[in-house]
């Protein structure tokens, strides 16, 4: 209920004791619901654009939301051809916390799946490109496309038949360069443009139906799709989010804007709703750009491409199934892309494209999934690097475009949202990453990351406004609870206040933020608080905190240091490495007020915290202990032949085990360990002049 409709009842009620004869009183009830009302800070915070019911669970000073936003279904062609049948409704219910049922290895629909705790939020963003055509291919055999070969191929169980199915999708619509590209047969039998809308209109109906609008605020879902490009394999997709139920007539895609083409899709976003359609809001957040060849965030050809992309992406995809974009280290080389942050080899693939996906039966079945250099690896795949740049950008162009902050999502495409958890993780790709084939053929994916947005309620425009303010952070798929605050000047014992975050806010600047440079050094407040876990799932301690700075010299040259601010890597944490229990303690919460002692005020400048959890067991290291093979032990190497041969004795193909015993000394990203962590949106520090 919104503040005038509170008012309006104050004074019905008001009136109605009045003609009750109770004038003595009535004055006073009044004055006092009127009161309890109270201001309505909702107002203030955000601007409402939707009807609901005002969230019973409202805070001035926010709280996190989890969430994720990049989720694929059976709408998906790549999901419906990995077996994969769960459609948005079930990806909701997943998000909920019910269960549901997913393909194993052999495409049989046997494998319960369960998120260990709800999410807050949810997007499903299933790819615009084939929205039409799976529609045809799948849903109504009295189609004459339902019966075209390829069709047929997309429905079948057969694995061989699958591939070349995904083969057919892929290399007809997303990897194609041209500007005009070729449909598929399927829409000159049947009326893709109509089936596309079918499709587009029954998730809008999905996510309508499993929005809870009550003062219960207990879920929120956002419409929404995959935009999909990745010409010659580099990944330019984007996942458009809309703000509310007011969405464009279809979902733009590469067939609406050609290869390479992204700024079409922002043109388009704005012509069809931010400028054609009152109440109509939206933003596409790329995705994480490890495997764009370099493309995701070239320099912007114009002053209306760099306006429009830091009004359409606020945000940027840190981490998800195909690794992290944070940066890249390489241990074996010591050395890294624009960086020597040792910590920078977290979750890192090889290759630089979406052909890392190409690995079958234990091989790598392209050359273009190569290993790639650090040398050749491009710069601006990783977000710091791109963050830099923007800082050089705004120098010499007046306009910074690169303002990015962070989310983590999962990019499943089995329809669970959220199944981050490296203990509860059954692949992201329907059968072909089920059972064994995780380990066999995914090793070097990870379960995913998080969105987490710092909002007052759980609704549609407190949530799409703080991704819009990017005030936001990323997990690795762990659920800690970080703030990062900026202010010319903050207390030193600003931690131990009661009123901590009251007073941060009041004074300064939230993750995502900017504010001027003062003459000395900004005061950083951050403070972290381990994941609570959940029943039987315990949360890992907290290690350590780090506030990492990039900047621009007087010469234009960019520059990025690391500073450890609370906690210590010597706390000699660890795991068990017979049953992966954590070994060692230590921080339940970590909280500093910091300032940089190489601060120059004529220096631009970005600051984000990373926050590290103790050491814990990767989820591959989980998965081939559970089979029998242990990755820590001297005799890995027997124990995986002889569970590979059980396997094959079974119709496995090729070797299943063996990438169990990698010596992570000859490997330069993998670890059977990792540490999870948190990374919050930057803090811009602009000087006066540039």
């Amino acid at each position: 209920m919104s503040f005038a409709e509170r008012i309006e009842v104050n004074v019905r009620d008001y009136i109605a004791l009045l003609d009750a004869g109770t004038r003595l009183y009535a004055p006073l009830l009044a004055l006092f619901l009127v009161l309890a009302a109270g201001p309505n800070p909702a107002a203030e915070a955000f601007d409402r654009t939707e009807k609901r019911e005002p969230c019973t669970d409202y805070s001035a000073l926010k709280r996190p939301m989890f969430g994720d936003l990049h989720v694929h279904t059976s709408y998906s062609f790549d999901s419906y051809v990995s077996s994969q049948r769960n459609d948005p409704d079930a990806a909701y219910r997943y998000a909920r916390g019910e269960v549901i049922t997913l393909p194993d290895a052999d495409a049989n629909q046997t494998v319960k799946a369960q998120i260990q705790r709800p999410l807050d939020f949810t997007a499903v963003t299933d790819h615009a490109e084939f929205l039409g055509p799976i529609n045809l291919c799948t849903e109504d055999s009295s189609k004459l496309a339902y019966w075209f070969p390829a069709c047929i191929g997309t429905r079948n169980e057969i694995f061989f038949v699958q591939l070349l199915a995904a083969n057919y999708w892929v290399s007809l619509g997303v990897t194609d360069t041209s500007n005009h590209k070729k449909q598929s047969f399927v829409c000159t039998l049947d009326d893709c443009d109509a089936a596309h809308r079918a499709t587009w209109q029954r998730i809008q109906e999905a996510a309508e139906k499993h929005y809870d609008r009550s003062g219960d605020c207990s879920f929120t879902t956002f419409v929404g799709y995959e935009y999909t490009d990745a010409p010659n394999f580099a990944n330019l997709h984007r996942n458009v989010i809309f703000r509310n139920e007011r969405v464009t007539d279809t979902a733009i895609s590469t067939y609406d804007t050609g290869s390479r083409n992204y700024p079409e899709l922002w043109r388009r976003l704005r012509q069809e709703c931010t400028d054609g359609d009152a109440g109509c809001d939206v933003m596409s957040i790329p995705h994480n750009p490890n495997l764009s060849r370099g493309l995701m965030f070239p320099d912007p050809r114009n002053e209306q491409e760099a306006r429009d992309r830091l009004f359409f992406e606020p945000l940027v995809e840190l981490v998800q199934h195909k690794a992290a974009s944070e940066c890249r280290f390489d241990r074996l080389l010591g050395r890294g892309v624009a960086t020597e942050d040792e910590l920078c080899d977290f979750e890192q693939v090889q290759s630089d494209n979406l052909s890392m996906l190409g690995t079958v039966f234990g091989e790598v079945r392209t050359e273009e999934a190569s290993a790639v250099s650090i040398d050749d690896f491009g710069r601006r795949n990783m977000v710091r690097n791109t963050l830099k740049d923007g800082l050089a950008l705004q120098r010499s162009t007046g306009i910074n475009p690169f303002k990015l902050g962070f989310i983590g999502s999962t990019d499943t495409h089995s329809a669970t949202p959220g199944g981050a958890e490296e203990d509860n993780y059954l692949g992201h790709l329907g059968r072909r990453d089920a059972g064994y084939r995780n380990v066999q053929d995914h090793f070097f994916d990870n379960p995913g990351g998080l969105a987490v947005v710092w909002a007052e309620e759980n609704s549609r425009d407190s949530i799409f406004e703080g991704m819009r303010n990017r005030e936001t952070y990323a997990t690795s798929g762990t659920r800690p609870v970080v703030r990062f605050f900026a202010a010319e000047d903050y207390p030193d014992d600003l931690c131990a206040d009661p009123q901590m975050v009251e007073n941060a806010y009041a004074g300064g600047v939230p993750m995502g933020g900017e504010m001027p440079a003062p003459p000395a050094s900004p005061t950083f407040l951050v403070s972290a608080a381990k994941d609570t876990g959940s029943p039987g799932h315990p949360g890992i301690d907290l290690q350590r905190i780090q506030i990492i700075k990039g900047w621009l010299d007087a010469e234009g040259q960019t520059h990025e240091q690391v500073f450890d601010v609370a906690g210590s890597p010597n706390n000699g944490a660890g795991v068990d490495p017979n049953t992966c229990a954590p070994v060692g303690r230590g921080h339940a919460n970590l909280c500093s007020v910091w300032r940089d002692p190489a601060y120059d005020a004529t220096q631009p400048a970005f600051y984000y915290a990373r926050v590290l959890e103790n050491p814990s067991c990767r989820w591959s290291t989980l998965h081939c202990q559970a089979a029998g093979v242990n990755p820590f032990a001297p005799d890995c190497a027997e124990h995986a032949a002889a569970k590979t041969a059980e396997l094959q004795d079974q119709g496995a193909i090729g070797d299943v085990f063996g990438q169990c015993c990698l010596d992570p000394a000859t490997q330069p990203f993998y670890s059977p360990t990792l540490q999870e962590r948190a990374w919050t949106s930057p803090i811009w520090i602009n000087p006066t002049t540039l």
